[in-house]
């Protein structure tokens, strides 16, 4: 079968609208390999850095960017692999998701239950899987805790609220004023970020907070590790208060890094931690076994209705330029979504 197949691709350092749509011919998957037709991929802050040059470890442009996706198996390259055709399925890609269809190994596909739309399940893949293992891999909540999101109405952020909520967990959440009443819907008690945080934290959890999820870095990390009850975690897993900062991308990240060791070793009966989705990834056969775990109890949960989709817009593929603007305006909560069949 040859497949044309329609691709984002990100230049250089430019703005949303420099984005590029371009055509290119996919030769037939190979033996572990299967051709998936994209129904869905999504915005989130990864593409937004990629665009600056500031993402952590991103491969060298020209590139497609798109961290994750959805999609319908529609040829595979092994006799063994058969039964994945036609199924609906989920993979974490970092990068080469902006496209109509994509190659990928057979082993980094997950089932998406058949309960949850392709856009549904976008929102849960990437973020799902970080919000899951945070919480349960590394904080380990429990039931009767409580907890700090920042940015609560993000991608991530919402997704955090969600299973902490499902988990008997009590939820403070950042955001602007403007975007209180959601994260109120969402189910968190909502602190407005650009007042006083840590005395709005104090009022709600005066013993502070069971574990803090920090996707702001800079300064204030400081802030989120001193509302940390004793034996609290601190969860950092990026430094979105440097994306517009020049100079090295990988400074703010190896001072945060730097930090966080520190307090790890000091005698404060707290632990900081930064997360990375791909830590393991050397170990193959584990990591896609965790990940495959992991989404599957999301996708659970959330054909159980017990995670709503937050999805912020959708967009055709080719209009990637306007969902990049708008996932970097910061005014939406949930996810923005791409739609190659549109």
């Amino acid at each position: 079968m040859s497949i044309t197949a329609t691709e984002i691709v990100l230049p250089g350092t430019v703005e949303p609208e420099g984005l590029l749509t371009t055509h290119r011919e996919l030769a037939a998957p190979k033996p572990g390999q299967a051709l998936i037709e994209v129904e869905a991929t999504g915005v989130s802050f990864a593409e937004q850095q990629m665009r600056r040059g500031k993402y952590y470890d991103q491969p060298a442009f020209p590139f497609v960017p798109g961290y994750d996706l959805v999609g319908t198996v529609v040829e595979v390259g092994s006799p063994a692999d058969a039964g994945l055709v036609g199924k609906r399925v989920a993979a974490l890609t970092k990068v080469g998701g902006w496209a109509s269809h994509v190659l990928l190994n057979s082993a980094d596909l997950i089932e998406v239950p058949a309960e949850l739309p392709a856009d549904a399940a976008e929102t849960f893949v990437v973020n799902g899987i970080t919000a899951w293992q945070m919480l349960h891999r590394y904080a380990k909540v429990r039931a009767g805790q409580t907890i700090l999101v920042h940015g609560a109405n993000g991608g991530v952020g919402s997704t955090l609220v969600q299973l902490a909520l499902a988990a008997g967990v009590k939820v403070i959440g950042t955001a602007s004023a403007r975007n209180a009443d959601q994260v109120t819907a969402l189910g968190a008690t909502p602190v407005d970020y650009r007042g006083d945080v840590v005395a709005q934290v104090r009022a709600l959890a005066p013993n502070g907070v069971d574990a803090v999820f920090d996707h702001v870095g800079g300064p204030g990390i400081v802030d989120s590790f001193n509302l940390l009850a004793p034996g609290g975690t601190l969860m950092a897993y990026g430094t979105a208060s440097t994306k517009d900062d020049t100079g090295n991308s990988r400074l703010p990240v190896l001072k945060l890094f730097a930090r966080l060791l520190l307090w790890n070793v000091l005698p404060n009966k707290r632990s900081a931690h930064f997360y990375n989705i791909w830590a393991g990834q050397r170990r193959a056969s584990t990591f896609r076994r965790k990940l495959t775990t992991d989404l599957t109890a999301v996708f659970a949960l959330a054909a159980k209705g017990d995670l709503r989709p937050q999805i912020a817009a959708r967009f055709p593929l080719t209009q990637a330029a306007e969902a990049l603007t708008l996932a970097e305006s910061r005014t939406v909560t949930g996810k923005v979504v791409l739609l190659p069949a549109q």
